[in-house]
């Protein structure tokens, strides 16, 4: 039993460094290549640079010159942290009056957030971005509150579902203890939600971060954020200085990882976290 035992931990610690090199393959590529010529990156994509093809930062200062990648970064990090913010806030409140208001129309709201993560985007992209024109909706906070209404569906359902696990008594105490119910949700409630909320900007963030159809419908080239920045990089007939892409590309994916690796253990630590301590 055992030697079976050993096994088949073997087994699974192989399949799981393989599925982690299989991940990071992607990024490990990108970074590599940004180090290399814009020439040597078409015909050798996954070979070390070498003295003959290394471009040093070269391609970094090319990248955050020909794109404007501080402006682009700045309206990113404000779009993204807002967004993220807004959407963390309004959807843990309408998940906790969903949960512990019992009604039909709780009931219809809560399968109508259920059925918006079905409907998909590319089905209303273009309604969307016509009623935005029509609203005044084409700016930066239009883009907000338009994050907002698609990233709902998804939050308010991973919140309700983590809600219905906190004990009544607990908010029951509060309102004895004369907490009304704005109170009880910030001073009681929230506090307990910081594990799936958490969990819910990391799963927003790296979407909005990342997010380039949306931003280029709403409000076009105006603000541009990284992912329309990095298509400046293209030339004409159809040349693309790829070293500099790729220079930007790692660039955007610093902020999300270091943002993830400092939150995970937060995540980790709220599968186990109780509601009750003592």
């Amino acid at each position: 039993m055992q030697a079976k035992s050993k096994i088949r931990n073997t087994f699974l610690i192989a399949l799981l460094v393989l599925l982690s090199v299989l991940f990071l393959a992607p990024a490990f590529i990108v970074l590599m290549n940004s180090f290399k010529n814009r020439f040597s990156i078409a015909d050798e994509p996954f070979v070390f640079p070498t003295t003959d093809t290394f471009a040093g930062i070269n391609n970094y200062i090319n990248g955050i010159t020909k794109t404007g990648f501080l402006s682009a970064a700045g309206y990113s990090v404000f779009i993204t942290i807002t967004s993220v913010a807004v959407i963390v806030l309004f959807t843990a409140m309408t998940a906790w009056y969903i949960t512990r208001v019992k009604s039909k129309f709780t009931s219809g709201l809560y399968y109508a957030f259920v059925f918006s993560m079905i409907v998909p985007f590319q089905m209303v992209m273009f309604t969307m971005s016509k009623m935005a024109n029509l609203l005044g909706l084409d700016n930066i906070f239009g883009l907000i509150f338009i994050y907002l209404g698609f990233g709902a569906g998804l939050s308010v359902f991973m919140f309700a579902g983590f809600v219905k696990s906190i004990p009544l008594e607990i908010e029951e105490a509060s309102m004895i203890d004369s907490c009304n119910p704005i109170q009880t949700f910030f001073l009681v409630v929230f506090p307990m939600l910081k594990p799936i909320a958490i969990t819910v900007a990391i799963l927003n963030t790296m979407w909005i971060w990342n997010d380039y159809l949306l931003p280029y419908l709403v409000i076009g080239t105006k603000y541009r954020t990284i992912p329309i920045a990095v298509q400046y990089l293209r030339g004409g007939y159809g040349s693309k200085d790829m070293g500099a892409m790729m220079a930007v590309l790692v660039l955007a994916m610093i902020p999300v990882i270091i943002f993830y690796l400092s939150c995970q253990k937060h995540i980790i630590k709220g599968v186990t976290a109780g509601a009750v301590k003592g």
